[in-house]
C-alpha cells in the first residue's frame, strides 16, 4: 500500500507504511518492550512480526523526519466461519499490537496507525478487524467505540492469563473484544462525522475516573479489581441477553460510561 504522510500537532511530517526489513521489526519489538514493560516471556518476538507480514497481516510503522519509529500497528489473518448453512468462510483481520513512543501519544497517531490498517485491509476486500482491549482502559474505550465505531458482543475474562505488563497492575487480563466492521454505515458515518443516531441505549456500565490511580498503587489496586469483577458479571449478562457495546462517552467527572444496545438488522454487522 502506498505510504501516507501527515503532520503531528507541532508540525512534525510523520510517514506511515508497511515496514521494512529485520531492522523495523527490531525497532517493533524495541517499542513493544518500552510500552508495556514486557518481560522476556510475554514479548513478541521479530520473527512473528515479520511471519504476520508475510502470511496476510500487518507490521505497519509510523516514522519521523529521520526515519526513527515512533508507532506501529501488527495484525494477524483469521478466518472465521460462514453465519449460514453453506456460507464461505470470512477471512478478518486481527490487529493484536499497537504502540506509540511517549512524545506522540494523545496526539491522534494512534487513530491514524488504526486508519491506515482499515485501508490496507478494505483494499484487499477484508471488511471485518477486530482486537481486545482492557474494559477498565477509558482512553482507549473512547478511542475505539467513540472515535472509531467498534461495537463489542464478547468478554473473555483472564484472556491472556498473567501478565508482566507494568499496565495490568497486578489484575487478571479481562478483555473486551472489539468488531470493527470497516465498510458499514456507522463506521463511514463515526470516521466522516456525519449524522449518525446510535441504537437506543438499555443500559450502561461504569469505569471510576481513578481507576489508573488504582491499579497503579498497592493500597487502590484491591478497589481496581472489585470494579473489574463487578463489570465482567455485568458485561457477561448482557451480551448473553443479546446485547452489544455501541457507545461510550466520559461524564462531567471523567468516568468513563459504556452504553449498551440491540444491534439493528440493517447495521451492517454479521
Amino acid at each position: 500500500m502506498t505510504p501516507e504522510t501527515l503532520n503531528a500537532p507541532d508540525g512534525t511530517p510523520i510517514v506511515l507504511r508497511s515496514c521494512q526489513g529485520l531492522a523495523e521489526m527490531d525497532a517493533c519489538v524495541r517499542l513493544q518492550i518500552e510500552t508495556w514493560g514486557y518481560a522476556d516471556g510475554d514479548v513478541i518476538p521479530r520473527r512473528l512480526f515479520t511471519v504476520a507480514q508475510r502470511i496476510g497481516g500487518q507490521a505497519i510503522g509510523a516514522f519521523d523526519p529521520e526515519g526513527r519509529m515512533i508507532g506501529f500497528a501488527m495484525s494477524l489473518p483469521g478466518v472465521k466461519p460462514g453465519k449460514a448453512p453453506g456460507a464461505p468462510p470470512m477471512p478478518y483481520i486481527h490487529s493484536h499490537m499497537l504502540a506509540v513512543t511517549p512524545k506522540y501519544r494523545n496526539a491522534g497517531l494512534g487513530r491514524r496507525l488504526k486508519l491506515y490498517q482499515r485501508a490496507e485491509a478494505l483494499s484487499r476486500g477484508i471488511r471485518l478487524m477486530e482486537w481486545t482491549f482492557d474494559p477498565l482502559e477509558i482512553k482507549n474505550a473512547f478511542l475505539n467505540i467513540h472515535r472509531l465505531g467498534v461495537i463489542i458482543r464478547s468478554y473473555t475474562p483472564n484472556f491472556y492469563g498473567v501478565s508482566s505488563s507494568r499496565l495490568q497492575g497486578g489484575l487478571p487480563t479481562d478483555r473486551l473484544h472489539a468488531e470493527w466492521w470497516m465498510d458499514s454505515g456507522r463506521v463511514q458515518a463515526i470516521l466522516s462525522g456525519s449524522s449518525y443516531t446510535p441504537p437506543q441505549s438499555q443500559e450502561t456500565i461504569m469505569v471510576p475516573k481513578a481507576i489508573a490511580e488504582w491499579k497503579a498503587s498497592a493500597e487502590g489496586v484491591s478497589r481496581a479489581e472489585a470494579v473489574q469483577s463487578d463489570n465482567r458479571r455485568r458485561f457477561q449478562d448482557a451480551f448473553a441477553r443479546g446485547l452489544a457495546v455501541t457507545g461510550f462517552r466520559v461524564d462531567n467527572e471523567g468516568n468513563g460510561i459504556y452504553e449498551l444496545a440491540r444491534l439493528q438488522p440493517d447495521s451492517g454487522v454479521l
